[in-house]
């Protein structure tokens, strides 16, 4: 009876050990992909931020009366923002008012990570519209 159940033990070690490895690929791979999604999260804000700095430089140009351009890539931000490049367009219309004479609409992009499509490739919009 003996001599049947030789070896039994050595199939049971190799299952488990293929189960083990199994579910360390596995553990592996979700921290990978959480990683990865956190850094996107990251990039995603801070391509608003860098859209937001467009929107403001914009609504600079406009309160100290140097115009409002109707399309500007602005020049490389600094810290965290340097991978982005932020373009900025306006448009300004006449209003007959007593307060408010001009509304500019202004549209500031900012993107990094290649092109549409690729891994990695950020871009977030933000639209406004001023009244001076």
């Amino acid at each position: 009876m003996r001599r049947l159940q030789r070896g039994f033990s050595i199939i049971t070690a190799i299952f488990l050990l293929v189960v083990l490895a199994f579910l360390g690929v596995a553990m592996v791979t979700f921290s990978t992909s959480q990683h990865q999604s956190s850094a996107m999260d990251v990039m995603g804000s801070r391509a608003y931020q860098a859209a937001r700095a467009g929107v403001e430089w914009a609504a600079f140009q406009v309160v100290t009366g140097a115009g409002c351009p109707a399309s500007t890539v602005l020049p490389v931000l600094g810290g965290t923002l340097q991978p982005f490049t932020v373009t900025v367009s306006c448009t300004a219309t006449a209003v007959a008012g007593d307060t408010i004479t001009s509304v500019y609409e202004v549209a500031s992009t900012a993107k990094a990570g290649g092109n549409p499509g690729d891994a990695g490739y950020i871009e977030r919009v933000i639209s406004t519209k001023m009244g001076k």
